[in-house]
């Protein structure tokens, strides 16, 4: 991959060194009303080009930062979810454990079971 990689910049190298020397022929850019200048056109376009990949890597950057900051705040949604996910388990057995001091506090229901069986069966 890595000379692969190599290649392909040699290549693209290669090719603006080659453009380069080709197009040398002054241009005139008008910036603004007044505002103008003459440079080879070969320059031209290496200048746009830095312009055009410099405003690339800004807008990468920006794009990091913003997923970098929507990751943290995903991942404070994240904690506050486990803290309310432990919140309600500890409820749940604090529930629980009521429900079975209740259920033992009520008559036991095999006794209830055994007198209601030869009621049904004598009816």
């Amino acid at each position: 991959m890595k000379q692969l990689n190599f290649l392909l910049i040699f290549s693209f190298g290669l090719a603006t060194v080659m453009f380069t020397l080709e197009n040398t022929a002054p241009t005139t850019v008008h910036f603004l009303p007044g505002m103008k200048a003459t440079m080879p056109l070969a320059a031209l376009l290496l200048v746009v080009g830095g312009v055009g990949a410099t405003a690339a890597w800004v807008f990468a950057v920006w794009t990091g930062v913003a997923r970098k900051v929507e990751a943290m705040q995903r991942q404070g949604e994240f904690e506050a979810q486990q803290v309310r996910i432990q919140e309600l388990e500890n409820d749940l057995q604090r529930y629980r454990a009521t429900v079975d001091a209740q259920l033992g506090l009520l008559p036991a229901a095999g006794q209830s079971s055994a007198q209601a069986d030869p009621a049904s069966g004598a009816g």
